[in-house]
């Protein structure tokens, strides 16, 4: 269903504007083209867009935990156990 909406409908959206475009013999073709396909583009682009905040949260959560692993352990959680760290055993 969200790859539907991420991908799918702003494709339809899309795909209706160029029907209308090449199917209706008016002056409103023109008008009906710019909707759909403009209406398609903003679809794609908002969810582009949410992803981006998204994934700003989640490397943000990210941080907070490394930061908390830092306090409770004494050193990074992607670095190597070293002797001299504090709160190793010095083995």
């Amino acid at each position: 269903m969200v790859g539907f909406l991420r991908y799918g409908l702003p494709a339809l959206l899309v795909l209706a504007g160029f029907v209308i475009l090449f199917t209706v013999d008016s002056s409103a073709r023109w008008d009906g083209w710019a909707m759909c396909v403009g209406s398609g583009l903003a679809v794609l682009l908002l969810n582009w867009l949410f992803r981006m905040g998204a994934k700003g949260d989640r490397e943000r959560d990210d941080e907070v935990a490394a930061r908390e692993y830092l306090a409770e352990h004494g050193h990074w959680p992607d670095e190597p156990l070293s002797r001299s760290a504090p709160g190793s055993r010095g083995r």
